[in-house]
């Protein structure tokens, strides 16, 4: 099972400004950045349950959340 932590920040990878152009709100975006310790995936998304889909469809121990507002 996955644990899921909230944590006060992460990085942004969707802009306001990128918005309007994504009326649908299908915007997803991500980044893969590899470390001495393993894979860090991070991801951005206007509808937040699939991307929380598709990370835990990936097997981690842990995901990562922060509330926005």
């Amino acid at each position: 099972m996955v644990r899921h932590t909230m944590v006060p920040e992460l990085p942004d990878l969707i802009f306001p400004e990128e918005y309007e152009d994504h009326p649908d709100g299908r915007l997803v975006r991500m980044r893969i950045t590899v470390r001495p310790d393993g894979v860090e995936l991070l991801g951005d998304a206007f509808r937040p349950q699939f991307l929380e889909s598709l990370l835990a469809e990936l097997g981690p121990d842990e995901i990562e959340q922060m509330l926005c507002g």
